[in-house]
């Protein structure tokens, strides 16, 4: 968006022409033309599919790795470079970081999935409460009290019952 502005403001504000556009803030002449034939405050450009030439007969093993990482603690899973030289070991002659994207990809499908398994949480009316103890210094009579305040809370109705007791001094 800033490119954008000082493309904007070079051509109508300074008069520069395109060639001087392109040669002082490096920006390439049909970016520069497609900037000022527009009235588009933002371009962005994004890739419908991310070829995976050399990668693809290596999916499985990725994957595997991937997997057998999940169930382990964070301290014994293999990290992505230690993946990428595991299936380079196997005969994988691809990036690196096409293993990373491989791996960024797989597992955002991977969250995708377990977010659809949300379990709203349902309590039948009188079957579930929640239960806590505090203590409140308050004012009677203008003498100061320390008095102890059960705080029940149905899960069903999300209603508040509170009770407080003298407590023993």
């Amino acid at each position: 968006m800033d490119t954008i502005a000082r493309v904007r403001r070079a051509f109508h504000v300074q008069g520069w022409s395109v060639k001087k556009i392109v040669r002082e803030l490096h920006v390439s002449r049909n970016t520069v033309r497609k900037i000022l034939r527009s009235d588009e405050t933002d371009f962005t450009y994004e890739r419908e599919r991310q070829p995976l030439p050399r990668i693809g007969a290596w999916k499985a093993d990725i994957e595997r790795f991937l997997t057998a990482n999940e169930g382990k603690p964070s301290r014994e899973r293999l990290t992505l470079i230690r993946i990428y030289e595991e299936v380079r070991a196997l005969g994988y002659d691809g990036s690196y970081n096409a293993v990373r994207r491989y791996a960024k990809t797989w597992a955002k499908n991977r969250g995708a999935v377990t977010a659809e398994a949300y379990v709203p949480l349902y309590y039948a009316p009188g079957e579930a409460y929640q239960f806590d103890w505090s203590h409140e210094i308050i004012l009677i009579n203008g003498v100061t009290t320390t008095v102890k305040v059960a705080h029940v809370r149905l899960c069903h109705s999300r209603m508040m019952f509170v009770r407080a007791y003298a407590a023993p001094i």
